[in-house]
């Protein structure tokens, strides 16, 4: 009797211990997933260097500096509000990916920096760059301010066709990251998609 009785115990105790087992695995799968270094889909730089301060313009005439965005993840795009397709592209792509990060886009800055202080206003570019993401900053400035602030991040950019204010501006479409610490830490090449922008930020935040 005893033998027979101690046969369901001897299951229950074998079935726990197979339960216990499997929750273990799973955890320690878990852990070795969030450990597991992240594929970046942008250019990742190894050996991060501060990236060059600069100050701007905004649309409410305030001066904006580079370091004021400290502590937060900052998403520079160098750009202009009449170009005709790789800008409103590049753009949207960062919107969708502020989007899909939800509340996590909050620790990131977007801001746009024209090619084309020319034409582009202070007020104009905030208002460009407002279209995409009400939280999107436009900055514009002097033709020494805008290239002291491109130059450095190897940012090129050239006017193109007739003179007067019938011209495009042929420029780098790359999207610059600077960590919270203020370096350069990720290049998004163009047409890189929001779900890869997004993935690569998400990253960066933890």
């Amino acid at each position: 009797m005893i033998s027979r009785t101690s046969r369901p115990d001897t299951r229950s105790r074998l079935l726990l211990y197979l339960l216990l087992v499997l929750v273990l695995a799973i955890g320690a799968l878990l852990i070795l997933f969030q450990l597991r270094p992240h594929s970046y889909h942008g250019w990742l730089l190894e050996s991060p260097k501060p990236a060059a301060d600069f100050t701007l313009t905004s649309g409410s005439g305030e001066r904006v500096s580079l370091s004021d965005f400290r502590g937060k993840l900052v998403l520079l795009y160098f750009g202009y509000t009449y170009c005709p397709d790789v800008c409103p592209t590049s753009m949207a792509a960062i919107a969708e990916a502020m989007r899909q990060l939800g509340a996590r886009s909050e620790d990131v800055a977007v801001v746009m920096v024209t090619v084309d202080p020319g034409r582009d206003t202070p007020e104009k570019v905030a208002e460009y760059a407002a279209h995409f993401n009400p939280d999107f900053i436009g900055l514009s400035g002097t033709p020494e301010e805008i290239a002291a602030a491109a130059t450095p991040l190897g940012i090129y950019y050239e006017k193109r066709g007739a003179g007067g204010e019938n011209y495009t501006v042929d420029h780098t479409a790359t999207i610059t990251v600077v960590d919270r610490e203020g370096r350069v830490r990720l290049v998004f090449p163009f047409e890189t998609t929001p779900e890869e922008i997004a993935s690569d930020l998400a990253a960066l935040l933890r």
